[in-house]
């Protein structure tokens, strides 16, 4: 196989990019030489990569700045509806090609560093990812700021900036080792500072009902220092702001009445506030009841809810001075939307304003914020659902707990009128869940202070109607809504794919870009023997690529004509990575039995995180480097088989991995996984999917056609028929001898020959408590597997299914989604005309 292009020259062969205008090369090297020149004469006089790379991002930041001034200047005139985004996580990635893309700077700057004997792409691999998130609810968060931008919509983010990010992820001795991800080391180009819109927030103290009002006194204040970061849309001269807020203590901290002899120790005490903003949570799908994380939960939502009044009462650019004190029109300027419950403390803190700050009478206040705050649920996992101990509310925001209690027996006596003596209604329904620890259920929260509550993909909403919130549907049918997720495709076509984004491009223009539905115009081509040959051209180029990645960061040898089979999420149950190595065990099984068979030869990789303090998460991984361990050294095998742990999975190397893919693995329990967004990436990306009948799987089936995907396994119906039956995972491994066989090897330490009892707890879990079913879809997962072999072997009709993949996955765009929210949700229109560039007047 010839090797890649070098990148120089496959990159000026794409016209995505941007054509690379003479003037335009022109400023952006000298843009770049000044800012190496000040980098240097401050500090020294030898330049090192990362100097190169703080000097690109500055000049492309340059770029920026004047349309992010002239954006926010434009809001302030027009005075549109403002939609916020809360979440307490943002998993963004890089941003500098993410920045040239949505520009229009790509080839200027490739060309421009080129030309300095520099290779654009070693700059990019600099830039640390900011790692703001655990998996899909984060990255769902920075694709929609993405669409937020480019469909016009004066929107912000809302957020935490977190010194430490996500974890990285070391293998040692094949298990995983968590180091600190200290991202900000080398300090942030993309950031500002705003001390000038420095807030307190409060925490602790005690109420006080006095004549006027309530007043909640004695508190302990932490400031939040906000840090703005651009959001460009795709080539509309907007810029958004993602705002996130870092905790600071205030000068007089702990220097107050006490303390007043140890100066020294007080002011070491500072890091007791400034903790609030230190660390994310790494869990996902899982909750974790402690103080630190209510307090982060509060903080974000106490800081936010400041400055969206703040803007609110002052409508025009740059004025300070409160102009609108009447909060009437205030859902008719402002939508809050919750991503997930993390931010429910909205709910009651924009009462606690409303009523105790700005005297707004108490049902006036409780219209306001239902119009105002919106709800999207991400889970029906139990474990995942957050449920507060009363007594953490009563001593850390005991004025919220009061509010909360109000508010919950309204609502109770509301269903107690249309559904009287229905006592087991109400203890359903309350927000209070009485037990042995009282706890407040931020959920139920959510949905009585919100006007509408989306589920992400249809199946998911079904649930969250049918079950999860079944009372509350009956209750209010009209809140409930789906809104289907999406990925954007400027990250997730354009910046990962550019081989493959040109090549559509040269077939039906570059609309796709903005409006992903025009990719069904590829149905047209998909007897076309030209666009068939480029199809698997670029993803041949993209398999190289990754192998010679792989071969160079961990040092491992692939096959680059195997079937890459990758699965890379969070390491979960639910996500049935268990399934996936019986597969590989079985293969192994099937290739020692008859090493001289032809096999179609397979790569398996699986990557993705466990949380720390999730043992079987942590085995699982295990389990996975010790089967690799296994096959990849055993002669018999050759390049038949390969498994690979993809180590510390990342935005950045999802950017490498999903373009390499043939084969994309979505195999959760049908009903467990609320809709998958990498399944998106990967469809869009030129792989083919295998899956349940899950999350957006369903849809995606339905858009391409089922036979399209390799669907299998139980579908929700069959996984509640089960449940009532009662699942006995004994019965399929007595019936199924390869089954058997898998099993008895992992237990009988046949992959863990120097301690053969390592995966007892697996086995045991597998055997008796497997909450996700794993043996039940297994004959039903080798045998679709076999289908996939089937197909690949023939490499024209394999193609052809990519295609009609490619050209169906329009659905998934993140615009689509942002839209139907925007529309459906917040009450604003998307608006297609670009703001006028900072180099022309004003209209």
């Amino acid at each position: 196989m010839a090797a890649p292009l070098s990148d120089g020259e496959r990159r000026k062969q794409i016209s995505v990019r941007g054509i690379a205008g003479l003037g335009d090369v022109a400023e952006v090297r000298k843009s770049f030489n000044r800012h190496l020149h000040f980098t240097l004469v401050k500090d020294r006089n030898v330049a090192t990569p990362r100097d190169y790379y703080f000097a690109l991002a500055h000049t492309v930041r340059d770029h920026l700045v004047g349309r992010w001034i002239r954006t926010q200047q434009h809001y302030y005139e027009r005075d549109p509806k403002r939609i916020y985004y809360l979440s307490l996580e943002f998993y963004m990635g890089r941003t500098l090609q993410n920045t040239m893309v949505n520009l229009g700077l790509q080839n200027a700057c490739d060309e421009a560093i080129y030309q300095l004997g520099l290779d654009l792409e070693e700059l990019e691999e600099i830039e640390e990812d900011a790692g703001l998130g655990n998996g899909g609810l984060g990255r769902l968060a920075a694709c929609f700021l993405d669409s937020m931008a480019t469909l016009g919509l004066a929107a912000y983010g809302y957020g935490i900036r977190y010194e430490f990010g996500i974890f990285n992820q070391k293998i040692v001795d094949g298990w995983q080792v968590e180091e600190a991800d200290d991202w900000l080391r080398y300090g942030n180009p993309w950031e500002k500072a705003r001390p000038e819109y420095m807030l307190p927030v409060h925490f602790y103290g005690r109420v006080e009902h006095t004549p006027d009002g309530v007043k909640w006194v004695d508190t302990q204040v932490v400031l939040a220092m906000p840090y703005d970061t651009p959001v460009p849309g795709y080539k509309n001269n907007t810029v958004n702001t993602m705002r996130l807020w870092s905790a600071k203590a205030p000068n007089d901290f702990n220097l107050q009445e006490f303390n007043m002899g140890d100066y020294i120790e007080a002011v070491l005490d500072r890091n007791l506030a400034e903790n609030i903003s230190r660390v994310l949570y790494p869990n996902d799908n899982f909750f974790e009841g402690k103080e630190l994380r209510l307090k982060q939960e509060y903080f974000v939502v106490a800081a936010t809810l400041q400055d969206i009044i703040r803007r609110f009462k002052s409508s025009k650019f740059g004025c300070r001075d409160p102009v609108r004190t009447c909060f009437e029109t205030f859902p008719d300027k402002v939508a809050i939307q919750l991503n997930d419950t993390h931010p429910a403390l909205s709910i009651p803190e924009l009462m606690r304003i409303l009523v105790d700050v700005e005297k707004v009478d108490w049902d006036k206040a409780w219209e306001i914020t239902k119009r105002t705050c919106a709800y999207t649920n991400h889970t029906v996992l139990p474990e995942a659902l957050e449920r507060w101990p009363v007594s953490m509310f009563e001593k850390l925001l005991p004025r919220h707990l009061e509010i909360i209690y109000a508010l919950n027996q309204m609502h109770l006596d509301r269903v107690a009128a249309l559904y009287p003596g229905d006592i087991d209604r109400l203890r359903r329904m309350s927000v209070i869940e009485e037990g042995d620890c009282k706890r407040i259920n931020m959920a139920h929260l959510c949905v009585i202070g919100s006007h509408a509550v989306n589920g992400v993909a249809r199946i998911h909403s079904d649930i969250v109607k049918n079950s999860v919130f079944k009372d509350f549907y009956e209750l209010d049918p009209e809140k409930f809504q789906n809104k289907t997720n999406g990925i954007t495709p400027r990250r997730w076509l354009l910046l990962c794919n550019p081989g493959l984004a040109d090549i559509i491009a040269e077939k039906i223009g570059e609309g796709f870009i903005t409006d992903l539905s025009q990719l069904k115009k590829l149905l047209d081509f998909i007897d076309n023997e030209t666009f068939i040959r480029d199809v698997a051209k670029v993803k041949q180029e993209n398999k190289l690529k990754f192998a010679a990645y792989l071969e160079e960061q961990y040092k491992v040898k692939i096959n680059p004509m195997s079937m890459f089979d990758v699965q890379v999420k969070r390491i979960h149950e639910y996500k049935r990575q268990l399934l996936n190595c019986l597969h590989a065990i079985t293969l192994y099984n099937r290739i020692r039995c008859n090493p001289s068979k032809s096999f179609v030869p397979r790569t398996i990789m699986i990557g993705g995180k466990a949380a720390p303090g999730y043992h079987m998460a942590k085995m699982i991984i295990k389990l996975i480097t010790s089967i690799g361990e296994v096959i990849n050294n055993d002669p018999y095998v050759g390049d038949k088989l390969k498994v690979i742990f993809l180590e510390n999975y990342r935005v950045s190397l999802a950017e490498k991995v999903i373009p390499a893919a043939d084969l994309s693995q979505q195999i959760s329990t049908a009903g467990t996984e609320a809709s998958g967004t990498g399944n998106m990436k990967f469809m869009v990306n030129g792989a083919l999917t295998i899956g349940t009948m899950d999350g957006a799987n369903v849809e995606m089936a339905e858009e391409a056609g089922e036979e399209n995907l390799f669907i299998f396994g139980m579908r929700v119906e069959d996984v509640e028929a089960m449940d009532q039956k009662g699942y006995n995972a004994r019965e399929y491994y007595e019936s199924l001898p390869e089954l058997r066989q898998a099993i008895d090897q992992i237990s009988s330490g046949f992959f863990s020959p120097r301690d053969p009892g390592c995966f007892r707890d697996v086995v045991n879990m597998l055997m008796h408590h497997d909450r996700f079913k794993v043996f039940a879809d297994y004959e039903a997962y080798i045998k679709c597997q076999g289908q996939v072999d089937q197909l690949f072997m023939d490499p024209r009709e394999w193609t052809r299914k990519v295609i009609r993949n490619i050209a169906c996955s329009g659905k998934f765009s993140s615009d689509r989604t942002i839209t139907e929210y925007a529309r459906e949700i917040w009450g604003v229109e998307p608006s297609a005309t670009a703001i006028p560039p900072p180099n022309l007047p004003r209209n």
